[in-house]
């Protein structure tokens, strides 16, 4: 039951790793060197986009990855820890309850 826990746990971590990776790969290399022609022609506080999220926008959506990250994983390991220590309690009132069968 564990390794199955384990693996849970692991695939969804590399679930939000993927997702989060695909925006920042998105936003730095698709829109700020494929697209920036293409968004060059649109104006963002004086600059022209395709530069501007070249040179700050791919720094911003990374911060702000990161804070996703932060509070996706803790909800994740508030979920697989609660999970975890229902498990652990089921696992220890079955070793006690063999443990009392046991007892002359």
């Amino acid at each position: 039951m564990r390794d199955e826990h384990a693996r849970a746990y692991w695939k969804a971590n590399v679930r939000i790793l993927t997702t989060l990776l695909s925006i920042w790969f998105f936003v730095s290399f698709v829109c700020g060197i494929l697209l920036a022609d293409f968004l060059d022609n649109i104006r963002f506080a004086g600059f022209k986009l395709g530069f501007w999220i070249a040179q700050q926008g791919s720094i911003y959506v990374f911060i702000v990855l990161i804070i996703v990250y932060v509070f996706w994983m803790d909800r994740l390991d508030a979920r697989y820890q609660t999970d975890s220590k229902a498990a652990n309690l089921k696992a220890a009132s079955r070793q006690s309850t063999t443990e009392e069968d046991t007892q002359p």
